[in-house]
Formats: C-alpha cells, structure tokens, sequence
C-alpha cells in the first residue's frame, strides 16, 4: 500500500495568483515537488497568452520546464462542458498546442450548469455535444492531451456523474475535487470514490468549515483545521494505489483571505503529506 509520501503531489497556483512561471518552479523546489498545476500566473488566467508573450513557442517553455526539472500536470482552462458558446471554445483550443508541445495530459475544463442529485436532460444533451465536439477535434488532430472535467456543479453528485460516463462510448477523464463532491453534493468521500475511481485521473484537495464566507456558504481554513476528512481520503487513496495526481487547490486568487500558499505548503509537510 503507498503511503502518502508515495502519491504524486502538486499544487494549483491558484494559491499564488501573483508568481511567475519562474517564482513558482522555485517554490515547488522549495517544497521537494516536480509537478505543477497550472491556473494562474502573474495575476491572468489566459495562459497560452502569456506563454506566447514570455516563451514564444511550446518548445520554449518545454526547454524551460525540462531545464528545471519540473513537469506541467495539467492546464487550466475555463471551459464549461455546460453553456459554452463558439467563442469559448476557440478560447480552450488556444490551450492546446501548449499542452501537446509539454505533454501535458489534461486540460482541466469545467462542469458548468447547476448543483443537483440528478443530470437534467438540457445540461446532459450540452454537456454530450461539447464532449463530442472535443473527441473529433482530438482524433482530427492526432492531439494526446484530454480533458479532464472537474466535478465543480452539475457533476458533484456521483448519480450525474454515472449519468454522464453511462451515456458515453469512452469514459471520460475526471478531476475530483473531493471538497466540493462532499461539500456541495452531501456525498461522503468514500461513496463518491466508489462511482468515480475508474475515471479518475487528477484529485484536488482542500479545508473548510460551515461559516458563510463573502463567495460561499462555507470558508476554506488551514489544511486540517477544517471539517473536511482529509487523513480518511488520504488514507483511501493511498489504500487503492491511486497513481493519479494528487493537487493541494489552496484557491487565495478567488479568496484573498486565505494565507499565502507558503503557509498551506509548510502545513502539508508538518502533516507528513511528503
């Protein structure tokens, strides 16, 4: 059985929305990690832009990356599968060459629609076109990233999810955020791992409590501080051999008033996470 030193650890930079590409691969230094989450940098979230402005071409920043002995683990992209328009789609195709060109395997998109137990049928018949629409670009191309689709909305609920991979020829990736499957769909982690194991290719992880904060009916708080069972999810995904990626999502870009990452970093090394 692995042991949580053993799982892949990463962290989105979303916990350091200010840092450049530079600054956040010597932090991840820092801290003994190879792998970086990438959503944010220097305060944008359109990163094929700023590669193009900071690196010129994906063979650039693979040399970068390769130089520093660092490797990307996904792209972060703002796609919803949900009530995307043709605009938004071109958008996310943008992220495309940048991953093919550092073999990036995922590019996260989102959900999109709303919370609830079951898939509605509009957001079920959306989110089946924008997957389609994905695989002929993918198989057109030749391209060997994916997507990887968070559960952050209309995915939380572990029956949408089945609904959805049910539906499919070909499993579709997915990238747990084990908070939000518990927190915004009621699901104990061990339920939801049940359904979303063999999909599963990327996890986030985070803390919080049940207090209102200015975005959320709850506040994320320190690693271990909160409500959120994280020695149990660590524990299972260490007792199924989970060889996945397993990212520290410390989300300081939409809620300022969490610590910087740092302190979020030196918390996990404290709590023996690697």
């Amino acid at each position: 059985m692995k042991e949580t030193k053993d799982l892949k650890w990463t962290f989105s930079t979303l916990g350091c929305p200010e840092m450049s590409l530079p600054e956040v691969v010597a932090l991840a230094k820092r801290f003994d990690l190879q792998y970086l989450d990438l959503r944010t940098l220097e305060g944008r979230v359109d990163l094929p832009g700023l590669f193009q402005e900071q690196y010129g071409s994906p063979d650039n920043l693979a040399r970068f990356l390769e130089g520093e002995g660092v490797s990307l683990t996904a792209l972060n992209a703002s796609l919803k599968l949900v009530g995307n328009k043709p605009e938004d789609r071109e958008a996310f195709l943008e992220f495309v060459e940048w991953a093919e060109g550092t073999k990036v395997p995922l590019i996260r998109v989102f959900d999109g629609g709303s919370v609830g137990e079951e898939l509605p049928a509009e957001a079920h018949e959306a989110a089946l076109d924008t997957i389609s629409w994905w695989r002929d670009q993918k198989r057109t191309y030749g391209w060997a990233t994916d997507i990887g689709i968070e559960t952050h909305d209309c995915l939380v609920s572990r029956v949408a999810m089945q609904q959805l991979q049910d539906s499919l020829e070909e499993p579709v990736p997915i990238i747990w955020d084990t908070h939000h499957t518990w927190k915004k769909a009621g699901d104990a982690v061990p339920v939801t791992w049940e359904v979303v194991k063999p999909y599963t290719r990327h996890i986030h992880i985070k803390d919080s409590i049940s207090e209102p904060s200015a975005r959320h009916p709850f506040t994320y708080v320190q690693l271990g501080e909160g409500e959120f069972d994280l020695p149990g999810t660590l524990q299972l995904l260490c007792a199924e051999d989970f060889a996945g990626m397993v990212s520290l999502e410390w989300e300081r870009q939409w809620h300022p008033y969490l610590a910087p990452l740092e302190e979020a970093l030196k918390r996990a090394r404290e709590l023996g996470w690697w």
